[in-house]
């Protein structure tokens, strides 16, 4: 008899034994040789499980749950199968967050981009020119005055130069990079310009997958890791006639500044870590090492490290930009955004990756467009008092001011109060879910104890005590939670501060730009927006900068 028929035979004696009222009178042999069997949930194990889950049942009733649990058909051979499919951390879930409450509709109208060219001449300086903005390097490729070769070479020798210092990358692209700039080399001089990211070398945060290329998500277990596909941004990037020179680094499984290669430093203060799992495209598109960069957000790893390194970055309402190709760390909160120089860049970009591309089932199709010269003062606008508080609260007070300046009426706004602890939990749920695999492969203990010293694995273990029941639950106080941010932002277009545990869960965008320095790092300002208001957000933050120069400043290196 093999060890699957004795381990069945065991199961099925046990049942009996529960169906007849003997389950609690089994010799202490019997109920260890039933332990044995990791299949095999005991009536004392329920009445541990049933602390956690908040319920008490009665003897008769636990009796009856193992029954039911132990059962050939039942639960564990159900969670036993789903442990051996090899679901690993692609396989997209049938249930999809809509970020929309019921009855709301989606915006409507064309897809376009207005915006003044500029007017530029090429630096004096290799230094000047290495940190433009995308505009006035897109107007310079355009017009010829800079080759895409020229800047692909002028990033790649920068990243080399540089990295040691601030260890922001993970796999520099050199032979990839130089064909793809050969390529918009010709397409140009063929007067074949895609437009306006034609031609600019640009950063993929590490959890992007890109064929040829590894993908090591910043942790020891796959820091040798190759997947044989293309994320969608990189693939529309592509289209748009982009050049990728660097993946760049990520936190260890997307958590903090720490990855296996070292903690990515911020290059205003090298002291000072560059903060949130987009650290990498942080840390590296405000050094001037990449045109621009993308950074995903679960829980402020665009915005953070946005503020940290003095950058604008924009984290997308949900369900803007497709996560194919992106290791997943919670399929209803991950978000994919732009960390630019400024306001204008993130438009460029954000328009080239949006849209739904038939791979990812969480993307809604809802148009962007974007006037630059819209008239900012019609926009309506509130502020969280808690923004103004804090290190950077005069940098704020000053922002505010100009805000005000350019005819905007800013009015007090306040959250809703909300039990952030009764969803916050859903994305550790997910989480846990995403890396299954290697939790139980007892690699996880490698993210723990390895050169990142991640304390990812603390957050993914007790995730898997949650209740079934009580994800589910939290999902539809979720759904009241977004009801009320729905109501509370009804009478406006977007508000000046962010609460990004809260915002995270409910889907709204954020951006985050430069506001001045506090002891020598740069300060941000977050604009909240409503559900799909990206233009709005651009809007008021492109105004901002045009009355200010905090983006147009560097580090020097």
């Amino acid at each position: 008899m093999n060890e699957e028929q004795l381990a069945f035979n065991r199961r099925r004696f046990f049942e009996c034994l529960t169906a007849l009222g003997l389950g609690s009178t089994l010799m202490p042999d019997a109920l260890t040789i039933a332990a044995q069997d990791s299949a095999i949930v005991t009536v004392q194990m329920i009445e541990t499980a049933q602390k956690i889950a908040g319920v008490s049942f009665t003897r008769e009733e636990q009796d009856s749950i193992v029954t039911r649990l132990n059962a050939p058909r039942g639960y564990m051979a159900g969670f036993e199968f789903l442990r051996t499919a090899g679901l690993g951390n692609s396989t997209q879930p049938a249930i999809v967050f809509n970020p929309v409450p019921p009855g709301k509709s989606l915006p409507v109208g064309p897809r376009f981009l207005r915006r003044r060219v500029p007017v530029v001449s090429r630096p004096s300086t290799d230094e000047a020119l290495a940190f433009l903005p995308v505009t006035h390097l897109a107007r310079l490729v355009e017009t010829r005055q800079v080759t895409p070769s020229e800047l692909t070479e002028l990033y790649l020798s920068r990243l080399t130069r540089y990295d040691p210092m601030l260890h922001c990358v993970v796999s520099l692209t050199p032979e990839l990079a130089r064909a793809q700039a050969k390529q918009a080399d010709a397409e140009i001089a063929a007067g074949k310009y895609r437009g306006p990211l034609h031609g600019i070398p640009f950063g993929l945060k590490d959890l992007f997958a890109v064929r040829g290329t590894k993908t090591t998500w910043g942790a020891s277990p796959y820091k040798d890791q190759v997947i044989d596909t293309d994320a969608t941004v990189y693939t529309k990037l592509r289209e748009a006639g982009a050049i990728l020179v660097a993946k760049l680094s990520t936190g260890a499984l997307a958590l903090s500044a720490q990855w296996f290669g070292g903690l990515t430093r911020n290059p205003w203060n090298t002291r000072q870590d560059a903060s949130g799992s987009s650290a990498g495209p942080g840390s590296a598109t405000a050094a001037g090492l990449v045109g621009f960069s993308i950074g995903s957000d679960t829980g402020g790893s665009i915005i953070q490290p946005s503020a940290r390194n003095g950058l604008t970055g924009m984290r997308p309402t949900f369900g803007r930009v497709s996560r194919y190709g992106a290791m997943t760390l919670a399929w209803t909160q991950d978000t994919v955004g732009p960390m630019c120089r400024s306001a204008e860049d993130c438009a460029l970009v954000f328009n080239a990756i949006c849209g739904p591309d038939g791979k990812d089932n969480s993307v809604l199709d809802v148009p962007f467009g974007w006037d630059a010269s819209a008239d900012v003062a019609k926009l309506r606008v509130g502020y969280l008092r808690s923004a103004f508080e804090g290190a950077a609260g005069r940098n704020h007070e000053d922002a505010l001011s100009v805000i005000r300046s350019l005819g905007v009426q800013v009015v007090p706004f306040d959250l809703p109060d909300v039990a952030i602890e009764a969803i916050d939990f859903i994305r550790y749920a997910e989480m846990a879910a995403a890396f299954d695999d290697l939790t139980r492969s007892g690699r996880l203990r490698e993210v723990e104890r390895g050169p990142e010293q991640s304390a990812r694995p603390a957050e993914i273990r007790p995730a898997r005590f949650i209740p079934a029941v009580e994800y589910i639950q939290a999902n539809r106080y979720r759904m009241r939670v977004m009801e009320q941010m729905d109501e509370a932002m009804s009478g406006l277009d977007l508000f000046i501060g962010a609460n990004l545990l809260l915002t995270n869960r409910t889907g709204h965008p954020v951006i985050s730009l430069p506001s001045g320095f506090f002891e020598g790092s740069p300060t941000g300002l977050q604009l909240t927006g409503k559900l799909f208001g990206e233009p709005e957000l651009l809007l008021l933050a492109h105004a901002f900068q045009s009355r200010t120069d905090h983006h147009l400043k560097h580090p020097a290196l």
